[in-house]
């Protein structure tokens, strides 16, 4: 059974159609009776990986990957920073 929703109806019942497609549905979408769109379940081997995504932004020359692994140290910390606050507050 094809499921078909006219703009105003995909718009105002989003959910059920999000939830169509879950399930695993592909669902129309018309404009004054003309099908426009189709929203149908993501194939997951369609999904890159993030590793692939890193590797597609770098040949980009979007992404510089650092390849040194680094130890983070914490910030300091001041004592009564929470006090200092609340008493800011409390002028």
């Amino acid at each position: 059974m094809e499921v078909i929703y006219s703009v105003y109806e995909a718009k105002a019942r989003f959910s059920e159609v999000i939830r169509q497609v879950r399930e695993g549905k592909t669902v129309t979408v018309s404009y004054r009776g003309e099908p426009v769109a189709e929203i149908s379940p993501i194939k997951r081997e369609q999904m890159p990986t993030l590793e692939h995504r890193l590797d597609d932004l770098e040949r980009q020359g979007v992404l510089v990957r650092s390849h040194a692994r680094h130890a983070l140290r914490p910030a300091k910390r001041r004592e009564g920073a929470l006090a200092r606050f609340l008493e800011d507050r409390h002028e």
